[in-house]
């Protein structure tokens, strides 16, 4: 808890007009911030900036609306006249309010900084929607001589004295105030340009395990916990290709759940008359709402695309036609999406003993290689990076779509645009 006030305030107003030299001489460190934030928010977004500064990082993210607030004013009149299209109001951090929901909220290097952290967080809580994403940049507290020593030989701003944080006091100070981690990265091991070597330390070794402890930036993205349950309409999506036997034990073992429920069957160029055993099934059960489609392209990532566009519930889910995710399970994944357990919900058929045909030996082996490099990839736990079965909101998937061209349409799976997207997203 930092208390000088006063003190601190006065700092900012005197360097506000320094600030554009400033973030030029540490170039390399604003541009590297700048990326992080840009990869985590998509453009269009509604998002808000609190200790905004001159609201470069703001416009950084392309927002469709965008709010900074600052409580210094010589911050907030360069940051108006600089980015007029934008809302910003000179304010505490503790004490401003909210104009509208916004999708993303920006506390980038302010923890540190703050008089009084959890009043700051308590004030986000009482105003942030169930859908709003907290990401937090702040420096490792292993950063602390060496930023000192570099403050006291000119190579960087004297600051406020600042409270060092590591990542477990802000996931606690956010638990206090009912925010929960989503994903906790730390960041650029080098905060210089060296040419070829500050991209293999960063890029590269910077992440990998040991290493990334180093890293001087904390990157932390947070939710609103919700203790709500809310029920949705479902699709649920079950491409098949020669699976003419199991057509009619998806519908018959599917529980009824959520406010409406529909079924899509996708039909991938069989041979074995899935297709007519759909139109079968269709009549046999007019009770229920089942789609048939037939897929124009190949794979089953082009499947389940195809049928996401088609969908019309707010909840979306695979059920893959061999039935290797038993249909009886598919309200649990649907409560955990009801009641704000998670957004994107991955399925695992690793942790029951499984049936003899559900995954042969290599392919046990390299799901289990799989899942342990995309949970360090992702940096959240992925067990079953194959299994069929994903359920998330549509809003969620049109968001992912958007921002396919990130990663590229790479995979004709689906499993990984998937996995790629909803981590991009924080999901």
């Amino acid at each position: 808890m930092i208390s000088d006030h006063a003190g601190r305030k006065a700092y900012y107003d005197r360097i506000a007009r320094q600030s554009d030299k400033l973030h030029y001489r540490n170039r390399f460190y604003y541009q590297t911030i700048t990326r992080l934030f840009t990869r985590i928010i998509p453009p269009n977004s509604v998002v808000l900036e609190i200790g905004c500064g001159t609201g470069d990082l703001l416009s950084a993210v392309k927002p469709a609306k965008g709010y900074g607030v600052d409580f210094s004013s010589e911050m907030i009149e360069i940051a108006s006249e600089k980015y007029p299209d934008f809302s910003f109001q000179c304010s505490d951090a503790a004490e401003f309010q909210i104009q509208e929901p916004v999708d993303y909220i920006i506390i980038s290097d302010l923890l540190s900084t703050l008089w009084d952290i959890q009043s700051v967080l308590h004030n986000l809580r009482e105003q942030v929607s169930a859908n709003t994403k907290v990401i937090i940049s702040s420096h490792s507290y292993h950063w602390e001589p060496i930023l000192r020593v570099a403050e006291i030989m000119g190579l960087k701003p004297r600051r406020p004295k600042a409270s060092w944080l590591t990542i477990q006091d802000i996931k606690n100070l956010l638990e206090l105030e009912n925010f929960e981690l989503i994903k906790a990265e730390r960041k650029l091991l080098i905060p210089v340009y060296i040419p070829l070597l500050h991209t293999l330390l960063n890029r590269f070794i910077g992440n990998l395990p040991l290493f990334n402890k180093f890293g001087l930036v904390n990157m932390i993205s947070a939710r609103p916990v919700i203790n709500t349950r809310q029920d949705y309409s479902v699709s649920i999506i079950i491409p098949a290709r020669n699976e003419k036997g199991n057509i009619e034990q998806a519908i018959i073992r599917t529980p009824n759940f959520g406010k409406t429920q529909e079924f899509i069957f996708i039909e991938g160029h069989s041979v074995d008359g899935t297709y007519e055993e759909m139109q079968r099934v269709q009549e046999t059960y007019p009770d229920k709402k089942i789609v048939l489609m037939r897929q124009t392209g190949k794979g089953k990532g082009n499947a389940v695309r195809e049928s996401f566009n088609r969908a019309t519930g707010d909840i979306l889910m695979i059920l893959d036609a061999d039935l290797t995710t038993p249909p009886e399970d598919m309200p649990k994944f649907y409560e955990a999406l009801a009641t704000n357990k998670g957004e994107f919900i991955n399925g695992c058929r690793l942790v029951y003993p499984m049936e003899k045909q559900a995954m042969q030996f290599l392919n046990f082996t390299a799901n289990l290689f799989f899942g342990i490099f995309f949970s360090f990839l992702l940096g959240q736990k992925v067990k079953d990076t194959l299994c069929g079965t994903k359920v998330l909101f549509k809003k969620d998937y049109l968001k992912i779509e958007a921002n396919r061209g990130y990663f590229g349409n790479f995979d004709p799976f689906g499993d990984f645009d998937l996995l790629f997207g909803a981590a991009k997203l924080n999901l």
